[in-house]
């Protein structure tokens, strides 16, 4: 399928837009099934539309907003459209009330399309579009100053068409793949492992701790002996490089631009993008 109207609808921690070029170009040639289990703002989903998907991610507010696009995207636009409008002469006080407003709704677990529209707003004027959550699993990141529109009518309407196909799910890794198949591709962009040891950040209060990540490279082995094309994209650490290294697994180190840091001299990194074909 192809529409180049279909993109992210977030900017998300992590994302792997600018990774693109260098994951197509490592992409298995044919495979059946596609599974994100840690889709997140949806870059390489929505840069390869398979026909045959399944996504998931364990952010219930974000995959509410995916639902709601998929089955009511009107209703969203209008949502996202009146926010938009009533936005206050002095942004900064009007976006500290939505997000108090959104996290109210977050507490009540009321994942609806007023929830996903306010999701959407605050990513687009919160800091870096950081998805960042307190220990209470509130919403914390500060205002960032931007009056801009929040969405693209045409690109919201293109994605809901492409989701129709789409099983959109919430929850665990583990259970997100338990159905991947020998042929299947299994795209793994996890969160994070820590460039600096001691140092978890989290952007769901659940977390992805160190026993998160081998738990991950243990699924990483398993649907390897199912017959699955995987490939898993994280940072350049010792412990990403001891737990999938001599393994047989093609690791390939590439350099990329950290868009989400404070300090501009930390922007460059490396990343490594594993196969096991």
């Amino acid at each position: 399928m192809s529409n180049s109207s279909v993109a992210p609808f977030v900017k998300w921690a992590g994302g792997k837009r600018q990774l693109i070029p260098q994951i197509k170009e490592r992409m298995p040639e044919k495979y059946n099934d596609y599974y994100e289990p840690f889709v997140g703002g949806g870059a390489v989903t929505f840069e390869l539309l398979p026909a045959n998907a399944l996504i998931n991610d364990i952010n219930k507010a974000l995959i509410n907003a995916y639902r709601q696009i998929c089955n009511a995207p009107e209703a969203f636009l209008k949502a996202v459209k009146k926010l938009d409008e009533e936005m206050w002469e002095d942004g900064k006080e009007y976006y500290y009330s939505l997000r108090e407003h959104y996290n109210d709704k977050l507490m009540k677990a009321e994942f609806d399309v007023e929830l996903a529209a306010l999701f959407v707003f605050i990513n687009k004027h919160c800091f870096n579009g950081l998805y960042r959550v307190n220990g209470k699993g509130l919403f914390n990141v500060p205002y960032n100053n931007s009056r801009r529109v929040s969405v693209d009518a045409e690109v919201i309407m293109a994605t809901s068409n492409y989701l129709q196909g789409v099983t959109i799910i919430d929850g665990d890794f583990e259970l997100a793949c338990k159905d991947a198949k020998k042929g299947d591709f299994v795209f793994i962009d996890s969160p994070y492992a820590p460039l600096n040891p001691t140092s978890f950040e989290s952007y769901t209060k659940e977390g992805f701790d160190i026993e998160s990540h081998k738990r991950l490279a243990n699924l990483f082995d398993e649907l390897t002996a199912r017959g699955c094309y995987c490939m898993l994209t994280n940072h350049n650490t010792d412990l990403i490089n001891e737990l999938y290294g001599n393994k047989g697994y093609k690791i390939d180190v590439v350099s990329v631009k950290r868009m989400i840091n404070s300090d501009a001299s930390n922007r460059v990194g490396e990343e490594v993008i594993i196969c096991n074909y």
